[in-house]
């Protein structure tokens, strides 16, 4: 039973609240990363990104620390406050598509170290002990871990509860988001809340395999008495509230083949039709989208030849790594090889065609989104999913609510 815990979050000052969240900080392109730094001094992207005061570019420690120093300026100009009383908090994020509701906590890291967090994904030893290096010198963390479980129905009547009240903070921003927070702070609902989630039986990660593995590291560091540190902030969101997205493959040339060498080669495993300029995306799983010298195919599998022996081979990324990538193409390491790209989102096959039309990889594939089934049956068995097999909302802004050490 997963230990869960609140705290005292520190969250923007309500009038700079809309100004203050960012998206992840990679997600920003250099031209729009540079506008918010120069236009928006509330930006939380100007604590993540400190050398833009110097006009220098850090990394390193001297980052680490620089960020530590911007972080504590914007608590000394009250930009950012913390929160007198220890809180769950319930966020609600309204976009123009989807809404979804969670409840930010504090999860144990003895709970992920005993398996009763679930994981789908490797994760790389460097950027583990990167991470966990700079959570120790910037002593926050801003990026909640995403974690899922099975919907329970006297969760979602006591969420309905407390967002009967008015929010806490309501605000919109400018990527058409609207946001809304409520601090749990009544003992008898934190009481409830913990006592909840103390009858599921785990929780799975649908995102962030490397904030959670980082955590893990810094609490095996710190003594047992500084409680903080053997906790990391994650928001608990049920498995109807997630959206599970496909990533796109596109690699830059044939590995030597010519083009009707190629299409031999996948006849082996799949039905292949020529689609022409029919845009074709797959409806269902074990189809695949391919766009080759100017023109759309399907690729469906033939299943009488291909052996599925356990739940990771029946999920079709795995399933183009093993029929196509390594054994054509001759890609062996998904996470290093740079004749590899992935790409997601809702038109990504047209910019997908793009790509390929400019000659900027010579074929593109198109897959179907895996499901939060195959998700949690792979992480039950204890596999590991191929790198970039999902791409999963929400996405939680940078700078809503901070998990201080």
């Amino acid at each position: 039973m997963p230990k869960i815990k609140p705290f005292k979050g520190v969250r923007a000052a309500a009038d700079k609240a809309a100004h203050l969240i960012s998206r992840t900080y990679q997600d920003y392109g250099k031209k729009e990363l540079k506008a918010q730094l120069k236009y928006n001094p509330y930006s939380f992207l100007q604590i993540l990104n400190p050398g833009y005061k110097f006009n220098q570019e850090i990394s390193g420690a001297e980052r680490f620390n620089l960020v530590r120093n911007r972080y504590l300026e914007f608590k000394e100009e009250n930009y950012l406050v913390q929160d007198k009383q220890k809180a769950f908090y319930v966020y609600e994020n309204i976009d123009p598509h989807h809404s979804y509701t969670g409840i930010i906590a504090g999860i144990s890291t003895q709970d992920y170290e005993d398996n009763k967090i679930k994981k789908h994904e490797d994760t790389l030893s460097l950027r583990e002990t990167l991470f966990k290096d700079y959570l120790k010198a910037v002593g926050f963390n801003a990026e909640p871990v995403l974690l899922t479980y099975k919907d329970k129905s006297k969760i979602n009547e006591l969420i309905k509860e407390i967002k009967s009240e008015a929010p806490d903070q309501h605000f919109s921003t400018t990527d058409f988001n609207s946001h809304k927070i409520w601090a749990v702070t009544s003992p008898e609902l934190i009481e409830l809340i913990e006592q909840y989630f103390a009858d599921i039986p785990e929780l799975y990660i649908a995102d962030g395999h490397h904030r959670s593995a980082s955590s893990s590291l810094l609490s095996q560091e710190m003594n047992p008495d500084q409680e903080s540190y053997h906790y990391f902030m994650s928001l608990l969101i049920a498995e109807s509230q997630l959206n599970i997205y496909e990533f796109n493959r596109q690699v830059k040339d044939l590995n030597g083949l010519t083009k009707e060498e190629f299409l031999m080669k996948l006849d082996q495993h799949f039905r292949i039709q020529n689609r022409g300029l029919e845009l074709y995306k797959p409806s269902k799983k074990h189809h695949f989208c391919m766009y080759l010298d100017g023109e759309f195919y399907s690729l469906y599998l033939r299943k009488t030849v291909y052996q599925i022996n356990n739940v990771l081979d029946d999920l079709d990324a795995q399933m183009m790594y093993d029929l196509i990538l390594k054994p054509i193409l001759g890609i062996e390491d998904l996470r290093t090889d740079d004749r590899i790209h992935y790409s997601y989102g809702k038109h990504d096959l047209m910019h997908m065609k793009d790509r390929v039309d400019n000659k900027e990889f010579q074929v593109g594939f198109g897959l179907y989104p895996a499901t939060v089934e195959q998700m949690k049956s792979i992480a039950d068995a204890e596999l590991i999913m191929p790198p970039k097999s999902t791409f999963i909302r929400p996405k939680l802004p940078s700078g809503l609510i901070i998990y201080e050490f």
